[in-house]
């Protein structure tokens, strides 16, 4: 793990778009279960889209009306999912210069909506296979009105702000990175048009391998704002990432990271609300004990243990922690889930600094429990690992 500034980003992961074949049974999820609250309700005449915030994080969920709809060719062609990752940006215009120059597919020209409370600018791309990559740069001082983005729309109804409990489940602050599964000799392409489309830089790579399997990843980071990929390929044939690509039928976002600044507390409220969290191996804990630096309190320790949390720090700044918990599985296809993650700060000249990156514990902890759910599954058989 590295260290970073806290402060203002160029760019960041802005909302995430999922295609679904329900959007308001998915919104009632995100409510129920997440703890989100319902921003809007918009129709075309091909799509139904709900939008949910909490915090800082915005998800929007859109289904189809007609076989018209964008939501249904995607369908077609993948169980639900991911559709489009969207990044705010300072500028869409240098971005969307860069990605033009840099080869990439154009989705929709640079737009300009003037509102009320600001000007809304945005443009999309075409990224791996057929995730999309909406870039937005909002002036106004409210939140981004997403609705704006909508094409086409016949009705759009705002959600009243009493209509709801305020206060959200997962006290959620921003979405703090997303995880792309790519197919196995993809990796080294897949991060060289990430660097070159939209200036992602490599930060740090991992090769993860167990007796059973195994996944090569590297993490890209935006230089100058909080973007975090981590983009994985499988390094054997029964790998969970090539599980992934097999029922996602292609590359797509294996899970989104939802940052919290108490993830004991947000991971208690979400177990409460019926979330089901990966467990992880009982011999996790064991060894974490045994690592230099391991400075938690009793009290920490056994709530970390109960609620399943994987911890990661350097040795050398024992108090800069990544805590990180994961979901189950959200839909029926073994494929998407979410990460709840809490980068506890420190101090350090006079100045508040946080872990960045990820820990290679963690990595490896994380990979191992999703195997112990593949053995459940029975899609973890005795395969080598790829030469």
């Amino acid at each position: 793990m590295g260290y970073v500034s806290i402060g203002g980003p160029v760019m960041d992961i802005q909302h995430v778009h999922f295609y679904v074949e329900n959007a308001g049974k998915w919104q009632a999820w995100l409510i129920e279960r997440m703890g989100f609250l319902p921003v809007a309700t918009a129709r075309s005449p091909e799509t139904w889209t709900e939008i949910v915030r909490c915090g800082g994080v915005w998800l929007v969920v859109s289904s189809a009306r007609t076989s018209a709809s964008p939501v249904a060719a995607y369908l077609e062609h993948h169980p639900p999912g991911v559709a489009d990752l969207a990044f705010g940006v300072s500028s869409v215009a240098a971005v969307m210069g860069q990605a033009i120059a840099a080869g990439a597919t154009i989705v929709q020209p640079v737009d300009q909506e003037d509102l009320l409370t600001g000007t809304l600018r945005w443009g999309a791309i075409a990224g791996w296979q057929d995730l999309r990559h909406t870039l937005l740069e909002w002036t106004g001082q409210s939140a981004v009105p997403i609705w704006a983005l909508l094409p086409d729309l016949e009705t759009l109804d705002f959600w009243e702000p009493g209509a709801v409990s305020p206060h959200c489940a997962g006290f959620f602050d921003q979405i703090d990175h997303a995880v792309l599964n790519v197919a196995a000799g993809d990796l080294e392409r897949v991060t060289a048009w990430y660097e070159r489309v939209l200036g992602l830089q490599r930060q740090q790579v991992f090769t993860i391998q167990t007796q059973h399997s195994g996944l090569c990843s590297r993490v890209l980071g935006h230089p100058s704002g909080t973007v975090q990929l981590p983009i994985n390929e499988p390094a054997s044939p029964n790998s969970q990432i090539q599980e992934f690509l097999d029922l996602n039928r292609g590359a797509g976002i294996q899970h989104v990271a939802l940052r919290t600044r108490d993830a004991l507390g947000a991971i208690a409220n979400l177990r409460q609300r019926g979330v089901e969290f990966l467990a992880v191996p009982p011999e996790y804990y064991t060894q974490l004990r045994q690592r230099d630096g391991f400075s938690l309190s009793e009290e920490s320790w056994q709530a970390i243990a109960q609620q399943q949390v994987l911890v990661d720090w350097d040795a050398d700044e024992p108090n800069a922690m990544l805590l990180q918990a994961f979901t189950q599985p959200i839909f029926p296809q073994p494929t998407f889930f979410f990460e709840v993650i809490e980068r506890r700060a420190y101090w350090s000249n006079q100045q508040q600094r946080l872990p960045d990156g990820f820990g290679e514990g963690n990595f490896q902890a994380l990979f191992q429990a999703m195997e112990q759910e593949q053995r459940k599954r029975g899609s973890l058989g005795s395969d080598g690992v790829m030469e």
